[in-house]
């Protein structure tokens, strides 16, 4: 069978649809608008996000306190991040285990982590390890002071 033969049979395959025509002079007026917005000369995009007003200014809503669980994650991360050769915030007495380390850490509040807290209403307050009120409950497991 030549190819032509092959043309003419039906797969049952649909056909594309057909690009949509661009009018000649529409493209250039596209292009002339896309150099406005580049270059500053039109009004400037004002978008109302909530996530791009975040509270500097604004009195936090959430406790200043760390929750078990953000201090298991971020003791978690923090470990895992130093047994894979992160740079180590604090001075070493001897400690290997990854784990020890980031708990050092956090007491020093050497981590650099920010915690997200997410709000009911879509919007979130940012915290930086080293504001928040952590419990030294970990001494009592260790057999700390």
């Amino acid at each position: 069978m030549a190819d032509d033969d092959y043309e003419d049979i039906d797969m049952g395959y649909e056909e594309e649809p057909p690009e949509p025509e661009i009018e000649e002079g529409a493209e250039e007026e596209d292009l002339e608008n896309k150099n406005d917005d580049m270059t500053g000369e039109g009004e400037p995009i004002e978008t109302e996000d909530k996530e791009d007003e975040q509270p500097g200014e604004r009195p936090r809503k959430t406790s200043k306190y760390m929750t078990k669980y953000e201090r298991a994650r971020i003791l978690g991360t923090r470990a895992l991040q130093i047994s894979m050769n992160a740079p180590v915030m604090v001075e070493l007495e001897g400690e290997t285990d990854p784990l020890e380390i980031a708990m050092k850490e956090l007491r020093e509040r050497k981590i650099p982590f920010t915690i997200r807290r997410y709000l009911p209403d879509g919007s979130y307050e940012d915290w930086g390890v080293d504001e928040l009120i952590v419990e030294d409950s970990w001494k009592r497991q260790v057999g700390g002071d």
